[in-house]
């Protein structure tokens, strides 16, 4: 299919085009608001870009979005180092952390295991939440994956993995409907499941 426009305005179609969630249409939407602003705005979003390739990292301890060598999350002292919550993306920090619910710390995954795509266990960030629950200082793991088929895949591979550890495990319970993504999730509703998770016994 030919190009819609010439050089460099093509490219920038095409470079948004690339983005996850932008479709053809988005992504021209996109490259002509670009076209339209003024120089400042455009120099503000380089310099943003510029900025989070430079010093956005993913903290050595947990997984998370950082600056330092660790989050500001694991940095924090008030918080319950007894309980760690495991997420697939840092995003799912985000929407959790807005419950004001939880006051563990987090170990985010890197994703969930999905065999179709080519993701197993080693792909993702297991071995370091197995060498966090090791030292014998967490008291809870709960899992909070999400709720649709490869997150509850996930979820199962660790319980059985943490049960070896002998770590009681839970699940977020009521409230999140099955194939959602955690992020999407309002405040009220992931409040509730953190209320209601379920401990997760030998027999499930």
């Amino acid at each position: 299919m030919p190009a819609a426009y010439e050089g460099a305005l093509q490219d920038l179609v095409d470079q948004f085009g690339e983005l996850p969630g932008i479709g053809p249409k988005s992504a021209q939407r996109l490259a002509f608001h670009i076209l339209s602003a003024d120089a400042e705005s455009v120099e503000r979003l380089v310099e943003a870009l510029r900025a989070v390739k430079s010093r956005v990292h993913f903290c050595v301890t947990c997984g998370n979005v950082a600056e330092e060598e660790q989050c500001a999350i694991c940095r924090d002292p008030r918080r319950d180092r007894r309980v760690i919550c495991v997420v697939e993306e840092p995003k799912d920090v985000v929407a959790i952390e807005r419950t004001r619910e939880y006051r563990g710390l987090y170990h985010v995954l890197g994703g969930a295991i999905d065999p179709i795509n080519g993701v197993g266990p080693d792909d993702l960030r297991i071995r370091e939440l197995f060498a966090r629950v090791g030292d014998g200082s967490v008291e809870e793991v709960i899992l909070a994956t999400d709720p649709d088929v490869v997150g509850e895949a996930t979820a199962a591979y660790l319980t059985r993995m943490l049960r070896t550890m002998d770590v009681p495990v839970s699940r977020l319970a009521s409230g999140l409907p099955v194939g959602s993504d955690l992020e999407y999730a309002d405040e009220v509703t992931l409040g509730r499941a953190f209320e209601g998770r379920r401990r997760i016994d030998e027999e499930s």
